[in-house]
C-alpha cells in the first residue's frame, strides 16, 4: 500500500492561487493512477482531478475545469495540483488517493476508498 502526504495548502485571497504536492512512499508510484478530492465543512468529499499513470490522461470537475491542472512527477514520486483563480467555494481539505489499476477505475470506484490521509487546508477568503 503506498503511503501518502499532502502538503502545500494555505490561506489565500480571492483568484489567488496555491499549489499543492502529494508524495508517495512505500509503492512504484508509476503504477498508479493519482487524484486529487476535497472536503468542505458539512459536505460529502468530491472528487476534483485525477491523472493517470503515465501522465497522459487527465479528469476534472466541472467546478474546476480550466482553473485548477493535475500534473506528476514519476522521477520524484509527487503528483502536484495547480489551482489557479481561487474561490471561496474552492475553500475545503485536499486529499490525495491513488488506484493501482487505471485512471478510469480511480473515477469509478474512489467513494468507497477506505484509506485517506491528513489532507492539507485550503482556504480561499479576503
Amino acid at each position: 500500500q503506498v503511503q501518502l502526504v499532502e502538503s502545500g495548502g494555505g490561506l489565500v485571497q480571492p483568484g489567488g492561487s496555491l499549489r499543492l504536492s502529494c508524495a508517495a512512499s512505500g509503492g512504484t508510484f508509476s503504477s498508479y493512477a493519482m487524484g486529487w478530492f476535497r472536503q468542505a465543512p458539512g459536505k460529502e468529499r468530491e472528487f476534483v482531478a485525477a491523472i493517470s499513470r503515465g501522465g497522459g490522461s487527465t479528469a476534472y470537475a466541472d467546478s474546476v475545469k480550466g482553473r485548477f491542472t493535475i500534473s506528476r512527477d514519476n522521477a520524484q514520486n509527487t503528483v502536484y495540483l495547480q489551482m489557479n483563480s481561487l474561490k471561496p467555494e474552492d475553500t475545503a481539505v485536499y486529499y490525495c488517493n491513488a488506484d493501482g489499476s487505471s485512471l478510469s477505475m480511480l473515477l469509478a470506484r474512489w467513494t468507497k476508498y477506505v484509506y485517506w490521509g491528513q489532507g492539507t487546508q485550503v482556504t480561499v477568503s479576503s
